[in-house]
């Protein structure tokens, strides 16, 4: 087996990924119910599967920190505003997609230090494919469990731009990107954050999302793009940060994977209030 070109940590959080991801394909591979939480978003045993394999691996590690995930009710503000460093979990983002069979769902874990996502993995459990990154080892790409390691990095904005748009969700604001890249652009619908992972492995330009997601959706991805030379900017275009308040719904944001560009400037310019 090739060594991993990055820390330990990195490693134990991608191992703990992958058995994350055996623990969904088991359910995948089954009839499953699908229930619904209080905010009506679906979950399946797949998801309380991963959630326990993930929150056991981490509690392993020698430095046990606070964990935070979707399918786990949340520390009240009043704790977190005191932590400086934890976990932040989604142990099957893109319910919607594996209930779909698809194959477009990922399990993300990522490590939050001071508000930023400072490490993340990303696992496609269908594929097989592995994405983790921590700050200052790069961003990284496994294909398959035991293969090698290949560095990835974004590219430069391209025409006609790709972007990477939602397959289950609205919003995906299609006059304020004409504002921000041009008219003539290519789009390419994916499920859960693979859509981050494919602006960072340079095939394509930008993802905007309007509407909620949740920090969880987002900060594992992140860590990824970021380390792969892109960015992820709310629509004041300042990096997108977590634990910021007793709410976990992130701002509206756009990912990118040309950081040469103006994207504050062009964002300031721009009029949001359009779709």
């Amino acid at each position: 087996m090739t060594p991993a070109p990055f820390s330990a940590l990195l490693q134990h959080v991608a191992t703990i990924a992958r058995d994350a991801g055996e623990a969904i394909l088991v359910v995948y591979g089954e009839d499953f119910e699908v229930e619904r939480k209080q905010d009506h978003s679906p979950v399946t045993a797949a998801d309380l599967a991963a959630q326990r394999v993930i929150t056991a691996g981490l509690a392993a590690l020698d430095d046990a920190l606070p964990v935070i995930s979707e399918e786990a009710r949340a520390a009240p503000w009043s704790q977190r505003r005191e932590w400086s460093r934890y976990w932040l979990v989604d142990p099957l983002d893109g319910t919607r997609e594996f209930i779909k069979r698809n194959g477009e769902f990922t399990v993300n874990i990522a490590l939050i230090e001071n508000h930023e996502s400072v490490l993340g993995v990303v696992l496609a459990p269908v594929t097989g494919e592995l994405y983790a990154a921590a700050r200052g080892q790069g961003a990284w790409l496994q294909r398959a469990a035991g293969a090698a390691w290949e560095r990835i990095a974004t590219r430069g904005m391209v025409e006609p731009a790709t972007v990477a748009g939602s397959r289950s969700h609205g919003g995906s604001g299609t006059a304020l990107l004409q504002q921000l890249i041009g008219n003539d652009y290519a789009s390419m619908p994916l499920g859960s954050s693979l859509k981050f992972c494919l602006v960072a492995r340079g095939e394509a330009d930008v993802y905007l999302r309007r509407g909620a997601t949740s920090e969880w959706d987002t900060a594992a991805a992140q860590s990824v793009l970021e380390e792969a030379g892109g960015a992820v900017l709310d629509l004041a275009g300042d990096p997108l940060r977590y634990n910021r308040g007793d709410s976990l719904i992130n701002p509206e944001f756009i990912a990118v994977g040309d950081v040469s560009i103006d994207w504050k400037g062009r964002l300031q310019a721009a009029d949001l209030d359009v779709s």
